[in-house]
């Protein structure tokens, strides 16, 4: 599957879920999913009382991203799932579009650890994030 299919079929699993909600959209992933970036737009949607990019959708994100990579990256006979991630928010912003990128610290058989960067559309930086994802075995569905 070449990137572009590989893409498209990432984007279309986000039917339904956070992703969507959030109107997040997976645009780039590097060779052995070393990076992966993605796009959210700042709308009110995502916004804080104060009119401003809330943090929250800033780390969710963030992990949605994270998490993305660490479960490709891990192969077909493992999952990954989230057990710590931490943010510096660092500058506001009210509308626009942010991307993040997500770039593998360590990758381990247990653990991956990602560093996730978003930045404003003037590559102003707005978050960095640190997420580190257990990698298990994968399970059946009963």
């Amino acid at each position: 599957m070449d990137k572009k299919e590989l893409l498209n079929a990432i984007n279309a699993a986000m039917k339904n879920t956070l992703m969507e909600t959030l109107a997040i959209k997976y645009t780039d992933v590097g060779a052995n999913f070393e990076y992966m970036v993605a796009t959210m737009p700042v709308t009110p949607k995502v916004h804080q009382p104060m009119g401003l990019l809330h943090g929250g959708a800033s780390v969710a994100l963030a992990e949605s991203l994270g998490s993305a990579a660490s479960h490709f990256a891990a192969g077909d006979k493992f999952e990954a799932r989230g057990i710590e991630i931490s943010a510096n928010h660092i500058k506001s912003i009210r509308e626009g579009v942010v991307t993040a990128t997500a770039r593998i610290l360590h990758r381990g058989r247990s653990t991956h650890l990602w560093e996730i960067r978003i930045e404003d559309e003037q590559n102003n930086l707005i978050s960095i994030c640190k997420l580190t994802n257990m990698i298990i075995p994968k399970r059946k569905l009963k």
